[in-house]
């Protein structure tokens, strides 16, 4: 830490901050909080008492890191061999209690979490997940390493999701759910393992997205689950049928990349 910084950050005198440590300005940092050597903390963020950060580690500004929390630690993944690697946290990002987030597997490599996101209580972010910005983890929920979660997505409590799972932007994953396969923008899932229950009007709704927009994610989402198609049909019909805008070419992008396959509805649901 700089002479300045010291001035201008609270730190509690029972924490234990590495020299090298890099502080911003209005930091605050509590009792028996621990900062390592390599971590960066940007400008009124607030460390609270008993969380640690360590590894190589950047978060950025106006953070609340909640007791207990631990982030950067090693990655709980035996092809791990102490190389280099980092977490990435944005603006504004909250981490509750005994939260964990674990840094890269594979030298260089990063986990990555956006801004304005909210991980609850207990929730869990492994090696190499990239989690984007307004995503919320709810208590226990819990993603696998190298899983994508786009933006302004919602996971309940006591949800697991496998490795190389993609969660698509402004799609609601209902609690105790069980995610083996990606989940398509835009939809609701839920249970075990998940299948899709629907559109995510709400979410849809609160993200400003247009009302035309709205109409071809519907049009889009009927073709993809209720036309009987295949997945590489679907994706033909909705590229001819469906007007193009950003969120349909998302979608299409999304469904070309489903690697793992997609989530399906169940036969008893209708629309």
């Amino acid at each position: 830490m700089n002479a300045e910084n010291k001035v201008i950050a609270y730190i509690h005198p029972t924490a234990v901050i590495h020299p090298h440590a890099k502080i911003g300005k209005n930091v605050q940092i509590g009792p028996y909080a621990v900062i390592d050597e390599n971590v960066e903390i940007g400008d009124g963020t607030k460390i609270m008492p008993h969380a640690m950060v360590t590894g190589w580690t950047g978060i950025g500004e106006n953070c609340v890191i909640y007791p207990g929390a631990v982030i950067g630690t090693e990655p709980q993944d035996l092809k791990f061999k102490g190389e280099k690697s980092y977490v990435f946290i944005g603006d504004r990002t909250v981490v509750r209690e005994c939260a964990t987030v674990h840094r890269g597997c594979g030298a260089e490599t990063e986990t990555r979490i956006g801004d304005d996101c909210l991980l609850m209580a207990y929730t869990h972010v492994a090696h190499n997940c990239v989690v984007g910005n307004h995503v919320i983890m709810s208590n226990s929920a819990m993603i696998a390493g190298h899983v994508v979660v786009e933006d302004r997505v919602v996971i309940g409590g006591i949800t697991g999701v496998h490795q190389f799972v993609r969660i698509g932007r402004n799609a609601m994953i209902g609690g105790a759910s069980k995610l083996v396969q990606d989940v398509v923008p835009y939809t609701i899932v839920d249970g075990h393992p998940a299948k899709v229950s629907g559109l995510n009007n709400v979410g849809i709704s609160r993200a400003g997205i247009s009302i035309d927009a709205r109409r071809n994610i519907k049009k889009a989402y009927k073709i993809l689950y209720r036309s009987g198609l295949s997945l590489s049909q679907a994706i033909e019909v909705i590229e001819q049928d469906v007007e193009s805008c950003e969120e349909i070419e998302h979608f299409l992008r999304f469904l070309r990349n489903a690697e793992r396959g997609i989530c399906r509805t169940r036969k008893e649901n209708v629309e």
